[in-house]
């Protein structure tokens, strides 16, 4: 795969303008100016689907073509698919095969038995997609997420990169270990966790049961500050939050990164080999929103972890945390971009 744009020489922060003005350079195909308002279309028009992947039921949203190459992208909390409802019409239109999964705990994804660990640990996600990946006869995809999904799309990239095309991480490199987590951060570092503590406690966890959507709107207006999405938009994400497994998942994966929860021995050698801060070797593009108001790190911190060709990208006006839906152009111009 050779992409001139993706160039451990050119290595730095591009706003939208700049790449725009790259990729005509090197005669990269970019998208039409023209496009929807972000994150105010409908849902996905075709049906759900579902497959038994590992230990879970999951459901995903597919578009374009099978016998396309595949892309899928993943949501992060308290979000769902919809973060790509009008990133994945684009990516379909251009050639590519698009799966959007719930993660386990969200929308229609179920655990296939009672006596399942309701487990939220890092790598856990991972080896979900790995498994769906796998009953859906997929063998390598360009892989893209934010939040949560950044994270197990970098576990991806870095524990499996024959499986991964190719990366598309929103924040950068996002794997983090128990240790680490351990360690305390400046005191305005801290305040931004807020809610990690929250959970931390039997009082966090009775709140989040009980106002798990008011406590979902509140993330989604502190972490993008500047965006107006609609209130239809909110209840359509929202919806997925009803899962009967979402607040044990959403609980232990806060817990279990302070050391309060522990996790499933299955796990313990990918969990030790994170730990190791592996690098990413496979094509990667970061993404940043210049107005993310949620905790993340700044890409000088972890431009190093990556590397094999690599771009870090500055999305400017206005976009905060939840990226793909308030500049699905940006996100799928980068998906394009990194796969070519």
């Amino acid at each position: 795969m050779q992409d001139p744009v993706i160039n451990r020489a050119r290595r730095g922060i591009l706003g939208a303008t700049a790449m725009a003005a790259v990729a005509a350079q090197f005669g990269i195909p970019r998208l039409a100016a023209a496009a929807p308002a972000p994150g105010q279309s409908g849902s996905f028009t075709e049906p759900l689907k579902s497959v038994r992947a590992g230990l879970l039921e999951v459901g995903y949203a597919e578009l374009g073509d099978a016998s396309h190459p595949a892309v899928i992208l993943l949501h992060g909390w308290p979000y769902d698919i919809h973060s790509y409802v009008d990133v994945a019409p684009i990516l379909a239109a251009a050639g590519y095969r698009v799966i959007v999964p719930y993660l386990r705990g969200y929308g229609t994804t179920r655990f296939l038995f009672p006596t399942t660990v309701r487990n939220g640990q890092q790598s856990a996600f991972a080896v979900d997609v790995i498994a769906l990946m796998d009953a859906l006869g997929i063998h390598q995809a360009v892989i893209g997420g934010f939040d949560w999904g950044a994270r197990t799309a970098d576990i991806m990239a870095a524990l499996w990169p024959e499986r991964c095309r190719a990366l598309v991480a929103v924040s950068g490199y996002l794997i983090g270990n128990q240790e680490a987590g351990k360690q305390p951060l400046p005191p305005a570092a801290e305040h931004a966790w807020w809610y990690q503590f929250y959970f931390a406690t039997s009082r966090g966890r009775a709140g989040y049961e009980a106002y798990r959507k008011d406590f979902a709107k509140l993330i989604w207006q502190t972490a993008s500050p500047h965006w107006n999405f609609p209130e239809a938009t909110f209840e359509r994400s929202a919806q997925a939050l009803d899962n009967p497994d979402h607040v044990s998942i959403t609980i232990h994966n806060y817990r279990w990164r302070l050391g309060l929860a522990t996790g499933e021995q299955r796990y313990d050698a990918l969990e030790a080999r994170l730990a190791e801060v592996p690098v990413i070797h496979v094509p990667t593009i970061t993404m940043e929103g210049d107005s993310n108001g949620a905790p993340h790190p700044q890409p000088s911190a972890y431009a190093a972890r990556f590397t094999g060709r690599y771009e870090h990208r500055l999305i400017t006006g206005g976009v905060g945390h939840n990226l793909p839906q308030e500049a699905p152009r940006a996100f799928a111009q980068a998906v394009i971009d990194v796969g070519a």
